[in-house]
């Protein structure tokens, strides 16, 4: 039977869905009620985003999901060693469940593999899928927003239980708000580690064309947030009255996505009514690139202790392997 964790202080498992359903409508009439808006990224994967998610990965623009694959794939016995036989492995914001079928194929008899996304439809689909492949292996998927404290499943086997943080996904996060996930996860992965993917600095030519992809899916990904509000909240965007903008942001070390408006428009919600001015903006997404002691720095700030990094030879993207002390 799988098991489902659950937010602090939220309803039990069953009433997941409208626990989500509820912080979206809440989230979403906070940002449009306030100046200048801004939304988390977490809204993005609903079963359509993490779709497109899916698909921008294999865009030849995006070069993060290939270039850690090809890191992944290159050091997953060196990897395996540090991680240990038998462990439990936690993923956070698993997604489609890609990357981790690398690491397992290189570890030694694995105990148990909790996959956490708040996508619960499509982590439900992706989990079956892992099951039919790896038969031995216990698969207990967990729908939560891992950004918060989590009630997981005590450890059962003798090995360790091992986070694993691919696609850069610190990078959404404010710096406080990446080092409060890192201080969580330190705590939660005691006496284990946690193997972080970490985008680079690089040239900002090479980050535009990634955020802005000639076939449009990451505009399509990123205006998607606004057809979930449609169909989930009642809300009546005009998608095609708005635009994805993306740019790096050079002082900040950040790609920021927006939703602009391209006209003088009224959104309503339920009762509320929101005015946006020809070019305001939502703002959706940060993905904060890191150097190398940037990102060992802020481990080191939330309690683990940095060991081997692992990067490919044009220095685009990093692989992590952090202790979390006991």
């Amino acid at each position: 039977m799988s098991q489902s964790a659950v937010l602090d202080g939220a309803a039990p498992p069953q009433d997941l869905a409208a626990v989500s359903d509820s912080l979206f409508r809440r989230d979403m009439l906070a940002c449009l009620r306030e100046r200048p808006r801004r939304i988390s990224p977490k809204y993005f994967y609903d079963a359509e985003g993490s779709l497109l998610f899916d698909r921008i990965c294999e865009l030849p623009e995006y070069y993060p999901t290939r270039t850690e694959l090809g890191l992944l794939t290159r050091h997953a016995t060196r990897i395996a060693q540090l991680i240990g036989a038998r462990a439990e492995i936690v993923e956070f914001g698993a997604g489609s469940l890609r990357k981790i079928r690398l690491l397992l194929d290189a570890l030694e008899a694995p105990a148990r593999y909790l996959p956490i996304d708040i996508s619960g439809e499509h982590l439900a689909a992706c989990a079956a899928t892992l099951r039919g492949d790896y038969p031995a292996l216990e698969v207990t998927p967990v729908v939560a927003d891992y950004t918060r404290r989590l009630l997981l499943p005590a450890v059962t086997g003798p090995g360790r239980r091992v986070g694993f943080f691919p696609g850069s996904t610190i990078g959404n996060f404010t710096p406080d708000e990446a080092l409060r996930f890192l201080t969580l996860a330190a705590q939660t992965l005691r006496g284990g580690g946690l193997l972080i993917g970490a985008d680079l600095v690089k040239d900002p030519d090479v980050l535009h064309a990634a955020y802005n992809d000639a076939q449009g899916v990451t505009a399509a990904f990123n205006l998607n947030l606004l057809a979930r509000a449609n169909r989930e909240l009642g809300a009546d965007f005009d998608t095609g009255r708005f635009a994805h903008a993306a740019f790096y942001n050079a002082p900040l070390q950040r790609i920021e996505m927006h939703l602009m408006s391209l006209c003088a428009q009224q959104v309503r919600i339920g009762d509320e009514c929101f005015d946006f001015a020809e070019g305001e903006s939502m703002h959706t997404e940060n993905s904060c690139k890191f150097t190398i002691d940037s990102l060992r720095a802020l481990a080191r700030q939330a309690g683990f202790e940095p060991g081997p990094v692992w990067t490919d030879p044009q220095r685009m993207f990093s692989l992590h392997w952090l202790r979390a002390p006991d």
